[in-house]
């Protein structure tokens, strides 16, 4: 079988052709083939989303053909799992994504415009968003940019949501620096807390009015593994996850019987690239290495928008208050 873009890093790396040209990139730029460890069944495409713009298309491409004699071969189908549009699954609704210019939030927002929804794409990356909207060209996509700590931005994406708000994926967040309680600073935490739980809070509050009114509506909170257990990330990563399960279960309880659906997706590994704080607590890394190093498969950003659109579609109409590990089998080890 012929190696592709879509072939797995693992097939790559053991082949005999294959495993010398992924070594020998990795040589040119210093670093251990090692890394690749814990992503060897994501496809060798993925890197160029993971190198966040360091390794462009072209060496996949390079690679590719160096492969198989100067040519890049159609790819096999049969290698490994392809996202399946469902057309029209969100057709005639309107979709608010946060976090939209990047990772999990670019893949949901695309998956919901490519199934024929209307989708809100928030983020404080301006001109990523302009390039989401590029690469959708025809879809309806409205780009709203700012800081959803900030109230105006959330005013904002409400605004340009307009009267009718059929869901609601509240994905943007970051990570903190690993550090335990005894030396998380306040501006990690408060930079934490106000990103990952207090912006999707005030982004719930802001929607499930209109909902309400409408009687129906469907919300998805990103959680985490951090969520679930203690052992995943740092003390303010793992207090606004645990946070966002508690606001999930208690909107799903209260608003149950008024039609709408709240639910979270808890992501274990996600080759997104996701950026880490500069300055990481040496005690709190060592401490998580050996749980972290765990984790049974990482997963891609369209693995994730796959999960997350479901809960959000009316594929989902009797699941409420449920949270979703989508983990690759992480929370049960």
């Amino acid at each position: 079988m012929a190696l592709t873009a879509h072939s797995t890093i693992g097939d790559w790396m053991n082949d005999p052709t294959g495993g010398p040209l992924i070594r020998g990139l990795f040589e040119q730029t210093g670093a251990d083939p090692e890394l690749l460890t814990p992503v060897l069944g994501l496809p060798l495409q993925q890197l160029v989303a993971m190198s966040q713009g360091q390794l462009p298309q072209s060496v996949v491409d390079d690679l590719v053909r160096a492969a198989n004699n100067g040519e890049i071969p159609e790819a096999d189908e049969s290698e490994g799992w392809t996202e399946k549009v469902t057309a029209g699954r969100f057709a005639g609704k309107t979709v608010i994504v946060t976090g939209a210019a990047s990772g999990i939030g670019k893949a949901t927002a695309s998956r919901i415009a490519r199934e024929g929804g209307r989708v809100i794409a928030s983020d404080i990356a301006a001109e990523k968003l302009d390039a989401l909207k590029a690469e959708l060209e025809g879809a309806d996509v409205v780009t709203v940019a700012g800081d959803l700590t900030t109230q105006e931005a959330i005013d904002a994406v409400i605004a340009a949501a307009g009267d009718r708000i059929d869901g609601l994926a509240n994905i943007a967040g970051i990570n903190d620096d690993f550090s335990p309680a005894g030396e998380t600073s306040d501006a990690v935490w408060d930079r934490v807390i106000a990103i990952n739980l207090t912006a999707p809070f005030k982004l719930m509050r802001a929607v499930l009015p209109i909902m309400e009114k409408a009687g129906r509506g469907s919300v998805l909170n990103v959680s985490s593994e951090a969520s679930l257990r203690g052992n995943a990330s740092g003390n303010a990563y793992t207090a606004s996850k645990h946070g966002i399960i508690g606001v999930t279960k208690s909107a799903a309880f209260m608003y149950g019987p008024k039609g709408i659906r709240v639910n979270s997706v808890a992501p274990g590994g996600v080759a997104t690239g996701i950026p880490m704080p500069p300055h990481m607590s040496e005690y709190g890394s060592g401490r998580l290495a050996p749980f972290q190093q765990a984790i049974p498969t990482v997963a891609t950003a369209e693995h994730l928008a796959a999960s997350i659109t479901f809960l959000l579609s009316d594929d989902a109409v009797n699941i409420n208050g449920a949270i979703l590990a989508s983990d690759g089998g992480w929370s049960v080890q």
